[in-house]
This record gives structure tokens, C-alpha cells and sequence, in this order.
């Protein structure tokens, strides 16, 4: 099984991004930022740093190690961008997460991500699929 091992029941055991990864996860998450209009306590809060490290982010100089919930947090930032462009043509597309929503009690997707962490993360990124389809 080359890049991963299984450990323990049988979960997976995926490896942190190298130095490379890394630079492009930092570079994915600012680029999502920017488009969503997200302040920086907010980028950072759904990111899982801090606002120091969240600087660093934005402006290239991060070299640290991102963990697997940071490294997770990513990917449904990255595969919710994705949904959303793939769903909305227009203002939406950009604006949806930061626009109050009836389905998540007239709160902003942003805000429910930042206060509900990874489990409310997943449940927008399948709310997104769900609309378009995909789940």
C-alpha cells in the first residue's frame, strides 16, 4: 500500500503534506478567503490556526506543519469553493457563504462553520453537494 498504512481498526493512516502541499493548502486557503470577502479572525477560525499563523498564510512566509484536523478543514473549504462555483453562476458563487441563510437558522454558512467547527463544516460542504446533486 505505498503512501498510507493502516494502524490500528483498520483506519487510515495518511501522512502530513510535505513542504510543497503545504505552500499549495496556504495558498487555496487564502485564495478562498479573498473570494468569500472573509475577515482574518474568520479565515483563521475555519483554517484551525491562529490569526499570527493565518498572516503568515496570506502573506507566504508560513513554513509551519499543518495537522490532520487543519489538513482536514482544508479540504472541505477547498471541495465547498468548489461545490459552490460548480452550483452558482454569478454573485452567488462567491457571496453565498457569507449571506444569511433560513436553512441554518438565519445564521451565515461562515458563521455555523465557525462555531460548529468540522462536524458544522461537513454539514454545509453536503448541504452544497445536496443542492447540486451530488449527494
Amino acid at each position: 500500500m505505498a503512501n498510507f498504512a493502516l494502524i490500528g481498526d483498520d483506519a487510515p493512516f495518511i501522512p502530513a503534506p510535505n513542504a510543497e502541499e503545504r505552500s499549495a493548502i496556504a495558498k487555496a486557503l487564502v485564495r478562498i478567503a479573498e473570494h468569500w470577502d472573509l475577515t482574518n479572525d474568520e479565515a483563521a477560525a475555519l483554517a484551525g490556526v491562529n490569526v499570527r499563523t493565518w498572516s503568515r498564510m496570506k502573506d507566504g512566509s508560513f513554513r509551519g506543519a499543518l495537522n490532520q484536523d487543519q489538513t482536514m478543514r482544508a479540504s472541505l473549504l477547498v471541495g465547498l469553493f468548489k461545490g459552490l462555483r460548480l452550483l452558482f453562476n454569478g454573485p452567488l458563487t462567491y457571496g453565498w457563504p457569507k449571506a444569511a441563510n433560513k436553512g441554518f437558522g438565519g445564521k451565515t454558512p461562515v458563521q455555523v462553520m465557525v462555531e460548529g467547527g468540522i462536524p458544522a463544516m461537513v454539514r454545509i460542504r453536503n448541504h452544497v453537494d445536496a443542492l447540486r446533486g451530488g449527494a
